[in-house]
């Protein structure tokens, strides 16, 4: 169906809307022709005023009034006809908006015409019951997926079977012993021998000696 949509050409624009817009461009560029046409014509005109604006400047220094006089009515004349040129040029500018305006209106409009038929003919090939048909064939395959999904994403019986709790608690035991293994063994205190002076030991001499050393002393002694 998309296909044939697709394959389909838009319909071309009718021949009389060519021909009106082929008309509309003539029209616009002979108005431009006769536009530079009437500004040449009002460049000449001002050469000769100014041509004028001289011969009289030229006579009244030469003291001739009345030519000078007749020099100042033609360049009246001539201002009247810029006067005049001015204003048809307006007039040809007014046109040439005008029909540039009707042609961008006439090609808008042709546009339009163009995708209201292309719309038309995508509506007209299109149905409600194919519309819900195709929206129930996404709606089942979305649904099959999720269902593949979700037994793809299910866990395993042997894994599913393992007791959580006891799970845990194995690992704070092996996290314990780790623990315990990276703790840096503790030293032994040896006793420090003491500076302290031993006491001196007594010696005690026997009681002959100390009458054999008093009997000395009293000898010495007469």
């Amino acid at each position: 169906m998309w296909k044939k949509l697709v394959s389909r050409k838009p319909k071309k624009t009718p021949q009389s809307a060519i021909s009106t817009l082929e008309k509309l461009h003539e029209k616009v560029n002979s108005c431009s022709q006769t536009l530079d046409m009437l500004e040449k014509k009002e460049g000449v005109l001002q050469k000769k005023v100014a041509r004028e604006v001289d011969k009289a400047k030229d006579l009244t220094k030469s003291k001739n009034k009345a030519a000078a006089i007749q020099c100042l009515k033609k360049k009246k004349l001539y201002e009247t006809q810029i006067e005049q040129l001015g204003n048809f040029q307006l007039r040809v500018h007014d046109q040439i908006i005008m029909l540039e305006t009707a042609s961008a209106t006439t090609e808008t409009v042709n546009a339009l015409r163009t995708g209201a038929s292309a719309v038309k003919s995508i509506q007209q090939s299109l149905s409600i019951d194919d519309i819900d048909k195709t929206m129930e064939q996404v709606n089942e395959h979305a649904e099959n997926m999720k269902q593949i999904q979700e037994a793809l994403a299910a866990p395993a019986y042997a894994v599913a079977d393992f007791d959580e709790d006891e799970l845990e608690a194995e690992l704070e035991e092996m996290e314990e012993l780790e623990e315990q293994l990276l703790r840096p063994p503790q030293a032994t205190q040896t006793p420090t021998p003491s500076t302290e002076p031993l006491p001196k030991r007594a010696t005690s001499r026997p009681a002959a000696e100390v009458d054999e050393l008093a009997t000395l002393q009293a000898q010495m002694a007469i």
